[in-house]
């Protein structure tokens, strides 16, 4: 493993002005689950890593009238653990207890969780220079790629790796960015980016911003909502798919819907299209299969992931199924 500098700076604009000054051979680190383990593999070259444990304001998971606001810092294990977060957005603690192991939840966080990077193996191993490298080519559009994108893939057919970004979005969370001048919110599902709009990067955080809060707003008591996901295998292990789902249920009928896949695209991909089949609804006349069917019509599998096409459709018809039912 390559020498690195760790710095501890003790306010937020120090700690963002020393990124910056730095990029792009600094980063920015808090449980480190996954970027100490970039470094050991060689796949990152970091000469600086700037801790954010210790900043203000970066912990603490707080209930208000408005909703939820939940630090940055906060380990995966105090979400899952939390009780208003239980109470008010299960589906939350559920995605953060599905990951990984007791060990890594311990160390583990919320903004880590979101800025991890991608799992690919060929951008995971020092021996290709793929297109997320800087390269030409994307080695799993004609070779191994059965965990990769079936949706809103191209020029890299990464998928996405967070459990909790799929479910932010559905609960239409914001996120709030620091940098050295301030912060400022913006909606969680703008943090993305897709490789067709910028190969290189996976969220539109500039040298210098950092994830500091999530901010989850308040939702009704005619609201529901789910998180499944499939895993080759049944602990400690990334989604193969996963789908997060609000619903909301008035009078019989669905007034409104949030339905966000996780594990078949380069982001966490909404899917405002099955929002739409889904609200007007009388939830008895909605038809499951066909709204799991709805969800990946757009699929685009490659030569060894087509099974990903059912398994995302069968999730959604069982989240689908499960909330109309409470409603019944």
């Amino acid at each position: 493993m390559r020498p690195f500098t760790l710095e501890k700076p003790s306010s937020p604009a120090v700690a963002s002005q020393l990124h910056a000054e730095q990029t792009p051979r600094a980063r920015f680190i808090a449980g480190g689950t996954d970027l100490l383990a970039q470094v050991k593999e060689g796949t990152l070259r970091a000469q600086t890593l700037v801790s954010l444990a210790g900043l203000p304001n970066l912990s603490g998971i707080e209930s208000t009238d408005d909703g939820l606001d939940i630090g940055a810092l906060a380990t995966l294990t105090e979400i899952a653990g939390n009780a208003d977060v239980r109470r008010r957005c299960g589906m939350l603690a559920q995605a953060a207890e599905s990951v990984a192991s007791p060990q890594i939840r311990n160390v583990g966080t919320l903004g880590g969780n979101l800025c991890q990077r991608p799992r690919c193996w060929y951008f995971r191993s020092h021996l290709y220079y793929c297109r997320k490298k800087g390269g030409d080519t994307c080695y799993a559009v004609d070779e191994q790629n059965k965990y990769h994108a079936i949706l809103a893939g191209g020029p890299c057919h990464i998928v996405h790796p967070s459990d909790l970004a799929v479910v932010l979005i559905s609960l239409g969370a914001s996120v709030v960015i620091r940098d050295e001048t301030g912060s400022h919110e913006m909606p969680i599902e703008d943090m993305f980016v897709l490789p067709s709009v910028d190969v290189m990067a996976e969220t539109v955080l500039k040298p210098g911003e950092y994830v500091a809060r999530v901010k989850i707003p308040k939702h009704s008591d005619d609201t529901r909502n789910v998180y499944l996901k499939a895993q080759e295998r049944q602990a400690m292990d990334f989604p193969l798919a996963s789908v997060a789902i609000a619903l909301q249920v008035q009078d019989g009928v669905v007034t409104g819907a949030r339905v966000t896949l996780g594990g078949v695209a380069p982001i966490p991909f909404r899917a405002p299209h099955v929002d739409d089949a889904l609200i007007g609804q009388p939830v008895g006349g909605v038809d499951p299969d066909a709204i799991g069917l709805l969800a990946v019509r757009d699929a685009e599998p490659l030569s060894d992931n087509g099974y990903k096409v059912r398994l995302t459709a069968s999730l959604v018809s069982r989240a689908i199924a499960s909330l109309v039912s409470d409603h019944r």
